[in-house]
This record gives structure tokens, sequence and C-alpha cells, in this order.
């Protein structure tokens, strides 16, 4: 009597760890060295191949030229620009227009990364699946612009009929952002599924670098050490493989070779 009335107690909203107690990867963070001189040494046996040509492809904003740039940069011990990069995809449109191979500027590294327009999850927008197509099997020259309403035919001269086995790409590289990239994205998925069949019919290795993973989760934006304890990033990376199953994987934070 004469008490004040109690007021209902509020539930407490349950709290998420985004944090594994073990890391769901292991990963080897003092191999730079190693790894450096290995690709430093490394040299072709084929007298046929005079360099080993890497295509990457992704979504427009995903980074693929500074990812380029970012291996460059970690060979070249300093910051470059070989592969001009957009500061802000806010207008929706792809930075890069034409095809251009960017050797990495050290040594005799026979490494060439070519980069090529944005993929869109529209039919007719950005890169096309057949031109990419095209690209890894070496139809396509260096300075093709792209050509968003129809890919490259064999009546162009931009076209090579005869491609050498350098003009062949020996590796593809999806270069896909963990900030954005979602289960809803099935347009660009099914894109990325055309390229992944038909380059899958020459054995032609594939894989996916997740870039922008500190945009994605707080707890890797605070320490990079922390990406493989991340329940945040691992979902987006078996969310990734799972679309792309044939497809090996690779997180990255600031792009994959920039860390090491």
């Amino acid at each position: 009597m004469g008490a004040a009335e109690s007021k209902p107690v509020q539930p407490v909203a349950p709290t998420c760890d985004p944090e594994f107690d073990k890391p769901w990867r292991d990963f080897k963070w003092d191999q730079k060295s190693e790894l450096k001189k290995h690709l430093e040494e490394f040299s072709l046996s084929n007298p046929d191949v005079k360099h080993i040509k890497i295509l990457v492809a992704g979504p427009i904003g995903a980074g693929k030229s500074s990812f380029i740039n970012s291996v460059n940069n970690v060979f070249q011990g300093r910051i470059t620009s070989d592969a001009p990069a957009s500061s802000s995809s806010s207008h929706g449109e792809s930075f890069t227009t034409k095809l251009k191979g960017h050797y990495i500027s050290r040594g005799k590294i026979p490494l060439v990364f070519v980069d090529i327009m944005g993929l869109e999850p529209e039919a007719l927008a950005g890169s096309q699946p057949e031109d990419i197509i095209k690209a890894v099997y070496g139809h396509v020259k260096d300075g093709y612009k792209f050509d968003k309403s129809k890919p490259l035919s064999h009546k162009d001269q931009q076209y090579t009929s005869d491609p050498s086995l350098s003009d062949q790409a020996f590796c593809l590289v999806y270069v896909l952002p963990a900030n954005t990239v979602s289960m809803t994205d099935d347009k660009l998925f099914d894109k990325l599924k055309i390229i992944r069949h038909r380059i899958s019919e020459k054995a032609i290795p594939q894989v996916i670098v997740m870039t922008k993973v500190d945009e994605a989760c707080p707890l890797v934006n605070k320490d990079l050490k922390k990406i493989y304890y991340s329940k945040k990033i691992k979902e987006k990376m078996q969310m990734c493989h799972d679309k792309n199953s044939s497809c090996l994987f690779y997180c990255s934070l600031k792009w994959l070779l920039a860390t090491l």
C-alpha cells in the first residue's frame, strides 16, 4: 500500500557474438618473405609461353583495378597506380572500359593481370559474359573497348582468331565485395555461372577474392587478424562459395596480397 506501481521488466535482447573461439581457416601471417621469394624466382618451363595472364572479373565497384595495383605494390614496395581505379562507385558505371594487361613491374616476374569492364546484373549492361570468355581464351586484343550492347564478334578487328598460349589466361579471378554482395544478386551470379561453366570445359583454374571485408565486419575493421574468426565473413564466404561451387576461395582485407 502506498508504494508506486512496479513496471514490467523489459526483456533483454540476446546478444550475438560476432566471433568464433577458433579460426575457421588457418593462415600464416608471417609468410610474406617466403611467398614473395617464390614468385620472384618463378620461371616458365614452356618456351612458347612468354608470360602468364590472369584475368580479373567482377561487379562494378568491387575493386578489380585496386586489387591489381595492390599486387604490384607488394613487389614494388611502394604505392602504384598502373591500373586506374575509381574513388567512388556511386554513379553505377564501370571506371574500366577497355581490356588492358598490367605487368608486374619487378624483375622477371612473368605475371600479367588483365583488367576488364565491371559486370552488371542487367543483361545489356557492363561487360558481357561472352567477352569475358573470349578474353580468357585469348581472342580479345589488348585495348579492346567493351560494348555494353553486344559482345565482340569474330568479324571485328579486335578479335584474335588464332591466339597463342601467351594470349590466353591461365586463371580467372572473380573479385566480389563482401560489403554489398548478397543472396539476392541472382542476375549477377547467373552471369558468373555462365562464365564458370564455359571456362570449366578447359579446366582453367578459377578463384574468388573477397574484398572490402573491413567494411562488411566491424570486428575485422578493428583488427585484420580477426578475419578468420569473424562469423560475418564466414557467412559471406559460404554464400559466395555456394553460388560458385567450383571456385577456390580467398578472403581479403584491403586486397589479398596487400596484407602480406
